[in-house]
């Protein structure tokens, strides 16, 4: 019997999401452990490994939406006869319109077999959503544009290409019986940035697996759109922004956490001037093994008062409290389209250069858009920075079910008094907002104080 191929939930408040990418094409074979398709959520794209080795068979088209757990397509093995009419799921009628033929030399003919443009039955061009939506952003136009993906369906690839064409920076090369996205392998959201920025794909090197372009690679490579005025950054003034994918699930939590749960918040100052000595000094001895940043040294520092006030690190539900065992350390990232929250695991085990390391691993991975399935589970408590901005104090909101959040905010030129005596010191303010039916505020304020205490004596994180 065939094995399905599942569309991935990722996390528990995963409701929809789709393949953007197939990998292996519709009949080819693959191997265990290679890359099969590109998942696309609200929140993240990552690529699914094929879990076995055998035939693909597709059931779902790259740009539909599903809800997970669908099947999205199958494996035989490589002793299982595939039927000819095998489908899993009917997919919509299409009609296949020849492409007007131009007058071309008949061996280039025989070279290059004729692109198709796909139409659906009520005549309408048939692309992918993802495609509709760059196409929107780009500002290009899906008529008479040539699909590369299944059936001839436009996908964003296609609408990229386009782009890029139009901007003057579209490859050179005569591509003959390959579509781009044979040639180049990248993320879907190195894709979409490479059409924003006018990057060439073809002239980057990918750092992803295989080779695969992903966001990070896109940092240092220079834009080739043609401007006489900087590129401007973000919508312009007098636009409207859509409320979709990640910034439609973002805003829909956070209205939900504050409307569901009884948030309040308070600050409390940290001296800091031991932690940037040791800071310092860390990053001597650690040269070449782990960069620690202040930030670092507040989650060990979290995690250490967590075991201390294990309300903290809590779940509410109406009729109980749950007392969580593990200490999972959410840790928030932006990045271009909205906030990533990866998760440190068992951070409570982990000494301080494992923990800089982590945090600088899923960091990384967040902008790059390589997170992978196990890198958003089950966080207990987030911490979110906003210091390298030059913010003094702010209020987060409860990532939900979680009972607190701690903001990190700038480290600044502090005074205390030694009598009379003013003294400069390093201070750094910290803001918790906490969920008032779980804990308390003298319990809350116990929490931050310890907190505020271990940074204060750095020398006890390592301990």
């Amino acid at each position: 019997m065939p094995r399905e191929i599942y569309l991935v939930k990722v996390g528990m408040t995963m409701t929809e999401g789709m393949v953007s990418e197939w990998f292996i094409a519709d009949g080819a074979a693959v191997k265990k452990g290679e890359m099969l398709y590109s998942l696309e959520t609200e929140k993240v794209n990552l690529d699914v490994d094929a879990e076995m080795d055998g035939i693909v068979k597709h059931t779902a088209e790259a740009g539909v939406m599903l809800a997970p757990g669908d099947v999205v397509g199958y494996i035989f093995a490589a002793d299982e006869e595939v039927p000819a009419d095998f489908s899993g799921v009917a997919s919509p009628a299409v009609a296949v319109v020849d492409a007007p033929k131009s007058e071309v030399p008949a061996a280039a003919v025989s070279a290059a077999p004729e692109p198709i443009v796909a139409e659906t039955i009520d005549g309408r061009l048939k692309s992918s959503p993802a495609a509709r939506r760059l196409a929107g952003e780009l500002g290009v136009t899906l008529v008479g544009l040539v699909g590369s993906g299944p059936g001839g369906r436009i996908v964003e690839a296609d609408v990229s290409e386009a782009s890029l064409q139009s901007s003057g920076t579209a490859m050179t090369q005569a591509i003959s019986g390959q579509t781009q996205e044979a040639l180049v392998k990248a993320s879907p959201l190195a894709r979409r940035l490479a059409a924003e920025r006018g990057i060439d794909l073809s002239r980057i090197q990918g750092s992803g697996p295989q080779g695969r372009i992903v966001q990070g690679d896109l940092d240092q490579a220079p834009s080739s759109r043609l401007s006489a005025t900087p590129a401007q950054v973000g919508p312009l003034a007098g636009s409207s922004v859509p409320v979709r994918g990640m910034r439609k699930t973002i805003a829909q939590r956070m209205h939900q956490s504050l409307q569901t749960s009884a948030q309040l918040s308070m600050d409390m100052t940290a001296q800091m001037d031991d932690a940037v000595r040791l800071r310092g000094q860390l990053l001597k001895e650690w040269d070449g093994e782990a960069r620690p940043s202040y930030t670092d040294l507040v989650i060990k520092a979290v995690a250490k008062a967590l075991g201390q006030h294990p309300m903290m690190n809590s779940r509410f539900d109406d009729t109980e409290i749950t007392l969580l065992r593990e200490i999972h350390m959410g840790l928030a990232v932006s990045v271009p389209e909205g906030l990533l929250v990866p998760v440190i695991r068992n951070v409570h085990e982990l000494d301080l250069k494992e923990i800089a390391q982590e945090s600088a691993r899923l960091a990384t991975a967040a902008r790059n858009g390589t997170l992978g399935l196990d890198d958003y589970a089950g966080g207990t408590f987030t911490i979110s920075a906003l210091g390298m901005f030059g913010v003094n104090s702010f209020t987060p909101i409860i990532n939900q079910p979680q009972t607190g959040i701690l903001g990190v905010n700038q480290l600044f030129d502090g005074l205390t008094w030694d009598g009379d005596k003013p003294i400069k010191t390093k201070q750094m303010n910290l803001s918790l907002t906490w969920d008032h039916r779980a804990v308390d505020g003298a319990p809350a304020a116990e929490f931050l104080a310890s907190v505020v205490e271990f940074l204060s004596e750095p020398y006890r994180l390592l301990l």
